[in-house]
């Protein structure tokens, strides 16, 4: 009974964490480039109720008698598949379709990952340069801030679907600025570390950063300007999951109030 318990409780923390799960991808339903999260678990140890074998010669049984003691949470696991293409006003907003990440400077210097390509142009001492909305800079294929030639207005910059920036001269004619937005993809993106602001960092677990324009044999991800990439949380299967967590939840708590009541009789035998 005692073990009845703990394991019934294991279940109940293992269910608050996948409803905390849950909780977060929808209340991120509408944040750009937001991956939904599902809660992966796995059993705790067994414990043998019996030997192995049931005979004094050592013949062994067909099936040993074990019991297991609970669940925990094995990982959170992101699923890096494509959002909506939703339609934005701004000419610096950015979607990926296809599997690549941007990748921006941050304060510390260090490089970090992201699908949000909400994206502004920022005027500092490095002149015009393309910034995210926390002001970090947002990098080249050759990982170099992207910046405006002197002259050049803000709203005569366009980007091609392959991440080329270009203007129109006076005279109306592209003009190639030599720059492309950096796109990098990984072999393992579930192993990225999450932060916040949707930025991701490299970890041992995700793999070095491949750069498109340079890694032969990648699928070369497009560039869509004038949208940003939705969150690919589907709400009516996030209520499902939430409506499993919670019956979950509950039969754990009546497991446990069951084996307080076997405990409560087995005290009063007594008596």
């Amino acid at each position: 009974m005692m073990r009845a318990l703990w394991s019934a409780a294991s279940g109940m923390i293992a269910q608050q964490t996948n409803v905390d799960t849950i909780s977060n991808n929808i209340a991120n339903v509408n944040t750009t480039g937001y991956k939904t999260e599902k809660t992966e678990f796995k059993s705790l140890l067994y414990q043998n109720l019996q030997a192995r074998t049931t005979t004094a010669n050592g013949a062994n049984k067909p099936i040993p008698a074990q019991v297991g003691l609970g669940t925990r949470v094995a990982s959170n696991t992101s699923m890096f598949t494509q959002g909506a293409m939703l339609a934005s006003e701004s000419d610096t907003a950015f979607a990926i379709d296809g599997e690549g990440f941007f990748a921006v400077r941050g304060a510390d210097g260090n490089t970090y990952y992201t699908r949000n390509g909400n994206f502004t142009w920022s005027i500092g001492n490095d002149g015009v340069i393309l910034t995210n909305s926390d002001g970090y800079p947002v990098l080249d294929s050759r990982g170099n801030m992207i910046r405006i030639p002197d002259g050049v207005a803000a709203e005569k910059v366009s980007v091609t679907s392959q991440g080329q920036f270009y203007y129109r001269n006076a005279q109306g004619n592209p003009v190639d600025m030599n720059q492309s937005i950096g796109l990098f993809q990984f072999n393992n993106p579930g192993g990225l570390e999450k932060l916040q602001d949707s930025l991701l960092r490299v970890t041992d677990a995700s793999g070095n950063p491949m750069n498109e324009a340079t890694t032969a044999g990648l699928d070369r991800s497009n560039v869509r300007q004038g949208y940003l990439e939705g969150s690919n949380v589907q709400v009516a299967d996030e209520m499902v999951n939430l409506i499993i967590a919670q019956r979950a939840y509950e039969l754990n708590s009546k497991a446990i109030q069951a084996s307080d009541d076997m405990l409560s009789q087995a005290n009063q035998l007594r008596r």
